[in-house]
């Protein structure tokens, strides 16, 4: 029942589609239930013979014409206000879900393969909509339809009134006696779609990789055989819930036995008119629409519970980074940061980052280095505040960033990643990302000091180019350039540096690095190095090792002390050898 209040709860938004839909709905059952009673007026009236009043028998074949028409009518502006509904409500469960998807921590992301959140989103959304749809629809026409059948059937027949009320209780009692199992196998079939979906997902988006490494046949059939897993659930599922449903069936057909057994010898004795045996007939005929009313909206409930099981768990996760209550709001003046006593790591038993204490000064360049998996990144993203530090604390100009609104703190920050991480739009939409207010002087500004305006040009569409998916119209150069300039248009005083030329060929690397040359100007710069060149020319080294910081200094002190990057200066003057390649490769390195 909690599941079900709180679905409906979701869907407050929309009372008055509930509302007309219900006017609409009642109107309809009127109709549909005036129809047996005014045929039985007819009948009785046909059985005077030569006295029957013909005007008054064809004004009941009029009235009957008029409800049908009534009916069709009210049917279908009741399915349209149902239409809008349904929509409306998909976009709110949608967005609420969207929305709290962005408020959970990066931590979250981590271990989710995106194609399992979209499909939960779209199975759990799906089933949500389809029960709230059909509760609006049905569950109004069925309580009223039943009502109005019971009070007219009553006013003939009691004992027939009572037998059909009987009918109730009893089939939903035989109904809700196979919802838990039914949502447990439901709940099984949920995991091998999700398993399924979320590879679907990921083959897409790297096609070019199973493609290149023939794997086609073998992702095929990981998504055949999650797919076949489903099935094999689904067989005794259906077996269950069909059975009971004939057993369920049954019992219904001994009760309507009864009632037209009692029906019939009424009228064979006299008891009841034709007419009213007639009446009492599609009565019990239309009283068969809301029972099994009953099973449609049981099975769409079960489908609802289980179907949206993923998207409440999902619902009620609470972000893990959270703006304090007073927050206020970061003010760069200088954008020096400082990181004192800092311990981090994803789990508890396994520290990443361990005691950093780190003064970066306003306005210079700072190189992170170390071997893969050393906590270089996840550096950047504790000053990004996408992880909390489980100890210490990190300031920029004097402020703690717990303190601050993650709005702000982000606001002043600039990010350059390894990959280019650009969307599917024109290239005007990449570039303003950041800032979507931005005119388009300042778009062309950015990209000109990003080395961008110059190949822009020549599409021919220019700025307004769709780029693809990911940017796969674009080159590694053009794809660098423009993650640049949409980088130098949002102007942040703090930039972080995911180098991004170790994997450009000479031409674009060059492009590239001038370009990143003109946004690290005047700003505070931390970058995760890729390359010896750019190490050689920052204000200051940061070597980590064992997730602690193991040297600290410039390019001219750290190069005689003997340490890591000592080292890979001597590897840098060695001739190309496999040992020198390998130990390179391990601090991500490229020459």
């Amino acid at each position: 029942m909690k599941h079900l209040l709180r679905i409906l709860k979701l869907a407050s938004e929309l009372r008055k589609y509930y509302v007309l839909i219900g006017v609409f709905t009642v109107l309809l059952s009127l109709m549909s239930v005036l129809q047996p009673l005014l045929t039985g007026w007819a009948i009785d009236e046909i059985k005077k013979g030569t006295g029957a009043d013909v005007s008054f028998v064809a004004w009941l074949a009029i009235i009957i014409f008029a409800t049908d028409v009534f009916a069709t009518i009210f049917s279908n502006i009741g399915g349209y206000f149902g239409d809008q509904m349904a929509l409306k409500l998909n976009r709110i469960l949608s967005r609420k879900y969207y929305k709290h998807l962005l408020t959970l921590p990066q931590s979250y992301f981590d271990t989710e393969l995106s194609g399992k959140i979209i499909s939960r989103l779209n199975r759990s959304i799906n089933q949500i909509t389809n029960f709230v749809q059909t509760m609006s629809n049905t569950f109004l026409q069925f309580l009223f339809t039943t009502v109005l059948i019971l009070s007219i059937v009553a006013y003939y027949s009691w004992q027939t009134a009572l037998m059909m009320l009987s009918l109730y209780p009893v089939y939903i009692f035989l109904t809700t006696r196979t919802s838990q199992k039914w949502r447990d196998w439901q709940a099984e079939k949920n995991h091998n779609f999700d398993i399924a979906n979320g590879r679907f997902g990921e083959v897409i988006n790297q096609v070019k990789v199973v493609k290149s490494f023939l794997r086609e046949k073998s992702e095929v059939l990981h998504f055949d055989t999650f797919y076949g897993k489903a099935l094999a659930v689904n067989r005794p599922q259906s077996k269950y819930w069909h059975s009971h449903d004939i057993y369920r069936r049954l019992v219904l057909n001994v009760i309507f036995l009864g009632i037209y057994l009692y029906i019939f010898t009424q009228g064979a004795q006299g008891h009841l008119a034709a007419g009213a045996v007639v009446t009492l007939i599609l009565y019990g005929t239309q009283i068969r629409i809301p029972i099994f009313t009953i099973s449609m909206l049981v099975d769409s409930w079960q489908r609802a519970v289980s179907d949206s099981k993923d998207y409440f768990d999902i619902m009620n996760l609470k972000p893990a980074i959270a703006d304090a209550p007073d927050a206020g709001t970061l003010k760069v003046t200088d954008g020096s940061v400082k990181l004192k006593n800092v311990n981090f790591g994803y789990t508890a038993d396994k520290p990443v980052l361990k005691n950093i204490n780190l003064t970066i000064a306003a306005h210079t360049k700072v190189a992170l280095v170390g071997e893969s998996g050393e906590g270089k990144s996840t550096l950047t993203n504790l000053i990004m505040r996408l992880y909390e530090p489980t100890k210490g604390t990190i300031a920029i100009d004097k402020q703690d960033i717990a303190g601050v609104t993650q709005a702000s703190l982000r606001g002043n920050i600039g990010v350059v990643f390894q990959e280019p991480a650009l969307f599917s739009g024109t290239i005007r939409e990449n570039i303003a990302y950041g800032r979507p207010e931005a005119g388009m002087d300042e778009v062309i500004a950015a990209a000109k000091a990003a080395n961008a305006h110059s190949f822009v040009e020549k599409f021919k569409e220019g700025y307004d180019t769709p780029i693809g998916e990911r940017g796969l119209k674009l080159s590694g150069g053009q794809k660098q350039r423009i993650a640049i300039a949409r980088a130098i248009l949002k102007d942040a005083p703090i930039l972080i540096l995911d180098e991004a030329t170790s994997s450009l060929d000479s031409r674009s690397e060059q492009m590239v690095q001038e370009a990143l040359e003109h946004l690290m100007k005047g700003r505070t710069t931390i970058i995760i190095a890729h390359r010896l060149s750019t190490i050689q020319h920052v204000d200051q080294i940061v070597t980590i090792r064992g997730g602690r910081i193991d040297e600290c200094g410039a390019p001219h002190e750290l190069e005689r002390t003997g340490g890591i990057y000592a080292q890979l200066l001597e590897l840098q003057q060695r001739h190309s050898d496999t040992t020198k390649t390998k130990k390179l490769k391990e601090f991500d390195i490229a020459g």
